[in-house]
């Protein structure tokens, strides 16, 4: 995991907007859009479409539509996120 994965974990206990993230962790919206699409790839991620409806992987259109989601980190990314 690196340190920005971490970063970014560390403030997905909750399920959070793309502009609260961004603008919490300073980042610009292309690296923070990296990082998050390797975070899901990771299964460490999970995208909502609002703060209560959580999208499938077929659902989300990441590439077109990442700034108007809401992320919040899995189990899998909290005990990674621990582990570190």
């Amino acid at each position: 995991m690196t340190d920005l994965e971490y970063d970014v974990l560390d403030e997905l206990y909750f399920v959070t907007p793309f502009s609260q993230l961004r603008d919490t962790l300073e980042l610009e919206e292309s690296e923070l859009k990296n990082v998050l699409q390797g975070l899901l790839r990771k299964g460490w991620l999970k995208c909502f479409s609002d703060q209560n409806n959580e999208l499938s992987a077929d659902e989300t259109d990441f590439p077109n539509q990442f700034k108007e989601y809401f992320y919040l980190a899995t189990k899998a990314g909290l005990l990674a996120h621990h582990g570190k």
